[in-house]
């Protein structure tokens, strides 16, 4: 869809609420779907989401399980099941990121955030509707897609009694359930990056420097200053709750993902101060 043909048609979503209709969260949410399912971008980001999540994990499987006879006892002890069967979610938290940023930057590059904040002039309203429907959706889509690789990957690694993971085995339900709330809130964390820079190639790059690049360079850092602070960046936090062994040096599972929620918060949080201060 064309810059222009998106903003018309987001531009009509809004028209569709009657003009003397009191402005409500309900009738903003309501108009942030329409918006997020007007253009194809909503659409194919989904579907890499889905695609990477699943297929790396079964490519990812499907490798190990033809590899595992010629392994030697020390290569087959390394192996980690877990991390095998959500192999995609690396690769799939980059769509939903990526998506999570043009839910906000889409707006600012065609012009349609003016209507937007003109039709709801208190302008949080407007933030709240698109965290809440974007993360609805991502929640709804990231879960599933988990819970489908996690089975499929167990099944081509089926063959080795050693790599089987059961799903209600301690631990298994809360990595894979887990691993879908981690998809949800990179997507949360990135809608809020978006809000503060506008910029969409801005927020992409913050983006993956922040849950790709930053975390292997803290390795150049004195071990100890690396063991303290890495827990605790982004995708070092939240990824501790899809993981079923933890070290001295990481996060318990929940405390991750609650360490990796207030990351998120607090992007959405300056987000939201920004928006006022300076779309005001």
């Amino acid at each position: 869809m064309s810059t222009d043909a998106a903003g018309g048609t987001q531009l009509a979503q809004l028209s569709a609420f009657p003009a003397n209709g009191r402005v409500t969260q309900v009738r903003v949410a309501r108009s942030e779907w329409r918006k997020l399912w007007s253009v194809r971008s909503t659409r194919y980001s989904l579907l890499a989401l889905i695609a990477l999540t699943i297929g790396i994990a079964a490519i990812a499987a499907a490798v190990v399980a033809a590899r595992y006879p010629q392994m030697s006892p020390r290569a087959r002890a390394n192996i980690d099941p877990m991390k095998v069967t959500l192999a995609g979610v690396q690769l799939g938290q980059l769509a939903i990121g990526v998506l999570g940023v043009l839910v906000i930057t889409a707006e600012y590059s065609t012009g349609m955030i003016r209507a937007s904040l003109g039709a709801v002039p208190k302008r949080l309203p407007v933030l709240w509707a698109k965290a809440g429907v974007f993360g609805l959706v991502a929640l709804v889509v990231s879960i599933p897609s988990v819970v489908i690789a996690f089975f499929l990957a167990q099944s081509l690694l089926s063959s080795h009694p050693q790599l089987h993971l059961a799903f209600g085995a301690p631990g298994v339900a809360r990595a894979v359930i887990g691993a879908g709330l981690y998809l949800t809130v990179v997507g949360l964390m990135s809608v809020g990056i978006g809000t503060i820079l506008r910029s969409t190639a801005g927020a992409i790059a913050t983006f993956v420097a922040l849950m790709f690049v930053i975390p292997p360079l803290m390795n150049i850092l004195p071990t100890s200053w690396n063991d303290t602070a890495s827990p605790y960046l982004p995708s070092n936090a939240g990824q501790a709750v899809m993981s079923l062994t933890h070290g001295a040096n990481t996060l318990a599972p929940w405390t991750g993902f609650g360490v990796f929620c207030a990351w998120a918060a607090a992007a959405l949080a300056i987000g939201a101060v920004v928006l006022i201060r300076r779309d005001a």
